[in-house]
């Protein structure tokens, strides 16, 4: 297969592009900055789909779906919501078409308009907190736990598959609490189930932290974030967790009567990722030649491809193979036996290693009389010959070396990309010439952090939880500061 994708180091934005269209992830849509996920894309999406609604279920969460259209109205109760999302609303204004008499095709028709306008949701706080206002009216109703699987909608100007899209898909928990401490205990709760996917199953190292007040969520009092260092040395918001306080629930009047009898406001979060987080899977890790996949998240952990000429040689080579293949899927490992006649093997390899595929397996005659096969691992692009007797075990290993060796490979990549800086000047020019995060001091101020990312283009991606004191300066102001925060170009 000739060379399909631009080098990385050549153009890394067209790099991302080819990768996504070639290894049939997704694909521009008929629908301006929205993007139909393609089989493969989709299976990926569903193994991470997969393993979250796991460990939201075990953290006492239940899945429920709330309405696609929020009348307008909603959004106005909360003034910093609206503010927030105002630009990126689309909204439905008329309930049907009709043919025009002049012969200008489909037009909208004047006497259905709606008498409210109707928000296509960016985001469900809204709607779920009416809907919450008459199923809380004692703290015996208190906590609810939600998370919905959705679609949502924000009218992006600039657009790229996965990474931003006018729609996308995701999952937004929205949590209502009794008190003050539950609610943060769930915010932050949340953002540690984000980091344990993300570094367990996505292998990706996140830094967890609070955003800066004016890059908080629309209407939170704080916003935990986890954040991820993409090969190009841009940081990638990859999940976010917010503490409404009780915002949301003043906006749409959701009271309860405590166990002292006293009425008071509940205490609410809300919590998400999305298809980015497909974006940060394919710029973590994949190469120039496709994509390097997880284990745990690959749709095809194993691909096995028979090197034959007749079909003699394939029924034996196949008779082998059946057993082994039994094995594995009841090992818990997915596999595929490509025995398809329309592609040569030198095509596949080329096909599955663009697909990122952590283990690929060829056989022919002489492997069969020898009793071996051929073992190539996506991670470090290397193949040797194994005994086929016991490779099952041999696999299931090194799908967990690979999952390891994949995260160790980011997290040493981070660290050679994170870098100390103090004054202003080493910042920018370090900015251009090294890129990856920076943890400088800034003396807390919008005013200074706003200053930064006009000239620099770099935002504050987050003040890390364990960032420790340390008596310091701003690099731009002089002004005191007692802790680092992490600097970075993003995405």
């Amino acid at each position: 297969m000739a060379k399909v994708l631009t080098s990385r180091s050549e153009n890394y934005s067209q790099w991302y592009n080819d990768l996504v269209m070639k290894a049939d992830l997704a694909e521009n849509s008929a629908v301006r900055g929205c993007m139909i996920i393609k089989p493969y894309g989709y299976a990926i999406w569903e193994n991470m789909q997969k393993e979250l609604d796991k460990m939201f279920k075990d953290t006492g969460h239940q899945n429920a779906y709330f309405p696609l259209l929020i009348p307008k109205s909603f959004l106005s109760k909360e003034a910093d919501h609206v503010e927030g999302f105002a630009k990126e609303c689309a909204v439905v204004t008329h309930y049907r078409l009709k043919n025009d008499p002049n012969g200008r095709g489909v037009v909208v028709d004047p006497n259905a308009q709606l008498e409210e306008e109707l928000i296509i949701r960016p985001t469900s706080e809204t709607i779920i907190w009416n809907t919450y206002r008459n199923w809380i009216q004692s703290y015996r109703d208190l906590p609810i736990l939600c998370n919905q699987w959705a679609n949502v909608m924000r009218w992006e100007m600039r657009t790229r598959l996965f990474l931003r899209t006018a729609e996308f898909l995701w999952q937004e928990g929205h949590t209502a609490h009794a008190t003050k401490e539950e609610a943060l205990q769930e915010t932050e709760q949340m953002i540690n189930v984000y980091g344990d996917f993300a570094e367990n199953f996505m292998a990706v190292p996140v830094l967890k932290g609070h955003k800066t007040e004016s890059e908080r969520f629309a209407g939170a009092l704080d916003t935990y974030c986890i954040e991820a260092l993409m090969q190009d040395g841009k940081a990638l918001q990859a999940g976010t967790s917010h503490f409404l306080g009780q915002n949301f629930a003043k906006a749409f009047d959701v009271k309860f009567a405590n166990k002292e009898g006293k009425e008071d406001y509940v205490w609410a979060t809300s919590w998400g990722v999305s298809t980015r987080l497909m974006g940060a899977l394919i710029m973590a890790h994949s190469d120039d030649n496709g994509l390097v996949l997880p284990p745990k998240l690959a749709p095809i952990q194993v691909v096995i491809v028979p090197i034959y000429r007749k079909a003699e040689e394939l029924e034996k080579i196949a008779a082998k193979l059946d057993p082994i293949v039994a094995k594995l899927k009841t090992m818990g490992i997915s596999v595929k036996f490509d025995d398809s006649d329309n592609r040569k093997p030198g095509w596949k390899f080329a096909e599955y290693e663009l697909k990122g595929v952590p283990v690929r397996l060829a056989i022919g005659n002489r492997d069969l009389e020898n009793g071996t096969i051929e073992l190539a691992r996506r991670d470090k692009l290397t193949k040797e010959t194994l005994p086929i007797e016991g490779i099952e075990e041999v696999i299931e290993k090194l799908l967990e070396e690979i999952q390891a060796n994949i995260f160790q490979k980011a997290l040493d990549f981070r660290a050679e990309k994170t870098t100390k800086v103090d004054s202003y000047d080493e910042f920018k020019e370090l900015l251009e010439t090294k890129t990856g995060f920076f943890l400088a001091h800034w003396d807390g101020t919008a005013e200074t952090e706003e200053q930064i990312k006009n000239e620099t283009k770099a935002t504050i991606r987050c003040i890390p939880f364990d960032a420790e004191e340390e008596e310091g300066v701003c690099m731009v102001t002089g002004k005191p500061s007692k802790r680092r925060v992490v600097f970075a170009k993003a995405y």
